[in-house]
Formats: structure tokens, C-alpha cells, sequence
């Protein structure tokens, strides 16, 4: 799967260690791994992805970072 997909991971990552969260794009699909995990790939597709990313904006996860 990596040959056939670009990942990125964020600029908030660092260069500090090699773990962080990365996505790529393969089709209609969002791919999400991390750097540590590389075998390990969750597919959303890019409305469901909106869905979770206005949750986080809205704080609907925040009790899981804590």
C-alpha cells in the first residue's frame, strides 16, 4: 500500500522522535496511520473524515485527551 500512496504527516509533528500521524489520499478514500504503525491503515471516506474532524473542532473528544 505505501508504493501507491503519498503520506503526509503535520508540521505540529516535529522532528522530535519519529511518531506521528499521517494521511494520504487513494481514490475517494482518506488514509490515516501512524508513523510507528505503518502496517496498521484506518479508510474514511472524505465526508465522514469532515464529520469527525468538525466534531474535534466542536471539542466532542476532548475527554479522551485528557
Amino acid at each position: 500500500m505505501e508504493s501507491l500512496v503519498h503520506w503526509q504527516k503535520s508540521s505540529f509533528s516535529g522532528s522530535e522522535g519519529p511518531n506521528c500521524v499521517e494521511v494520504a489520499r487513494r481514490g475517494d478514500d482518506v488514509l490515516i496511520r501512524e508513523s510507528d504503525e505503518p502496517g496498521l491503515v484506518l479508510a474514511a471516506s472524505r465526508a465522514d473524515l469532515a464529520a469527525f474532524i468538525t466534531g474535534i473542532k466542536a471539542g466532542e473528544f476532548d475527554h479522551f485527551a485528557r
